[in-house]
């Protein structure tokens, strides 16, 4: 399975990513692992994600909600939060 997802960094600033693992990700990032952006950034925490079968449908909608405002974004997360 392939993850799209959302986390919240501790600043509340948001993060969007493409994973096949989500607990091993969400730990890279704590870590300090996961990304640059998230690295001075941590903890995170996931508030959203999206299942799908190929790399490629994850990566283009990983691109199409880095292209939303940050307003859009969170109307996003709030139609379904992470683990509902």
């Amino acid at each position: 399975m392939q993850y799209t997802y959302i986390v919240e960094c501790r600043d509340g600033t948001l993060y969007t990513g493409w994973t096949t693992d989500l607990e091993k990700r969400i730990k890279a990032h704590n870590e300090g692992k996961g990304a640059k952006y998230t690295k001075n950034r941590a903890p995170v925490h996931l508030v959203y994600y999206e299942e799908y079968e190929t790399k490629q449908e994850a990566l283009k909608r990983e691109y199409a909600i880095k292209q939303l405002t940050r307003q859009e974004k969170l109307a996003l997360i709030a139609t379904r939060k992470a683990g509902s």
